[in-house]
């Protein structure tokens, strides 16, 4: 069973950066493509930036031009750099497979609190 390890989550004031890391439990990844998603609690979880297996990436509006996805699969890792934080941007982010028929099960995620 795959285990993702997400990390790198903390406190931050509004404007500020943060880098978050996935460690994906699997032998390998480079077939997958990979995403972040984030959940506010009483929310549906939803994208936050997805990376195909070729490289190729896809952010929704609010991303766009503040969160940048890349993965690592020698390291079976995927990243978040996350800049100009805002505090919509609080909830607890999460990483799994992108585009699939079935996610892995998910992992404890890592919380981001921006608050000024």
């Amino acid at each position: 069973q795959v285990q993702l390890v997400e990390s790198g989550g903390g406190l931050v004031q509004p404007g500020g950066s943060l880098s978050l890391s996935c460690e994906v439990g699997a032998s390998a990844i480079s077939g997958y493509n990979m995403a972040w998603y984030r959940q506010a609690p009483g929310k549906e979880r939803e994208l936050v930036a997805g990376i195909m297996f070729n490289g190729k990436t896809n952010y929704p509006g609010f991303a766009q031009g503040r969160f940048t996805i890349s993965r690592d699969n020698a390291k079976t890792m995927v990243y978040l750099q996350m800049t100009n934080l805002q505090i919509e941007d609080t909830p607890v982010y999460y990483c799994n497979k992108h585009l699939a028929a079935a996610q892995w099960p998910w992992g404890q995620g890592t919380q981001v609190t921006v608050i000024a």
